[in-house]
């Protein structure tokens, strides 16, 4: 397939907006090289911004960068205290201009400190050397048997596996666990088990992390920005739209 495709003329290939899964990262910088992909990490409200380039990224797998110039982030716990490297947290920014977004969507509430630093929201760490990673969205998170499961982990994975075409991942209710991790997994009409699934997802990650229940559909689940829609997909789950596929 890529021999069909004439990009000596492309320069740079930037991008951003939804987190991009290791593997499929790997893959573009097989293809174009390191040094033509940059990828970028902010948000609308331009409240923080980080870059990391494709050579940079080949040394710390999973980072969206360090932070632009006049930028600062921290990552705070659920008392609002700074986290020790390596250990997940709140992300929280500070831009050039000082404390406070200048742009927000309409109805939204700013999430702001005592001392003006900016959340959109997002989970994540900071290594030693100050280069950021992403776990997932904070209304994302699963809790399951008193353990946090990140739902774009678990998507990543099952990306991964040659017939899916896309999956969301979402907690819900469990009598024992408090939550369960469920997935809906686009193949395209490709025929597969959830056992198959359940499977592959086993064999790389914890079983805490495995779903207890898949379903196998032939429709799109993301949306036009290219993120999972989440909340949308658990609603249509608990509304009976999907038919649930235990193991």
């Amino acid at each position: 397939m890529r021999g069909g495709f004439d990009l000596s003329t492309l320069s740079e290939l930037l991008h951003l907006g939804a987190p991009c899964a290791i593997w499929l990262k790997r893959a573009w910088i097989d293809w174009l090289g390191p040094d033509r992909i940059t990828e970028v990490y902010a948000g609308t409200e331009s409240a923080g911004v980080t870059t990391i380039s494709g050579r940079d990224w080949l040394v710390r797998p999973g980072s969206v960068g360090r932070p632009a110039p006049g930028h600062r982030f921290r990552i705070l716990d659920d008392r609002g205290e700074d986290v020790v490297p390596g250990e997940i947290g709140e992300i929280h920014m500070l831009p050039p201009r000082g404390p406070g977004s200048t742009y927000r969507y309409r109805g939204a509430e700013p999430q702001l400190t005592a001392d003006g630093w900016d959340s959109l929201g997002n989970l994540g760490w900071l290594d030693e050397a100050g280069w950021l990673y992403l776990a997932d969205r904070r209304t994302d998170l699963i809790l399951c048997g008193g353990e946090n499961v990140y739902p774009a982990e678990v998507e990543s994975v099952l990306d991964s596996h040659p017939v899916v075409r896309s999956s969301a991942v979402v907690g819900l209710p469990d009598d024992d666990l408090g939550q369960r991790v469920h997935a809906v997994v686009d193949t395209g009409g490709v025929p597969i088990t959830p056992q198959e699934l359940v499977d592959w997802v086993a064999d790389r990650l914890q079983r805490i992390k495995v779903p207890r229940s898949i379903d196998v559909i032939d429709e799109l689940l993301r949306a036009d920005t290219g993120k999972t829609r989440r909340p949308e997909i658990r609603a249509r789950v608990l509304a009976g739209a999907f038919r649930v596929d235990q193991r």
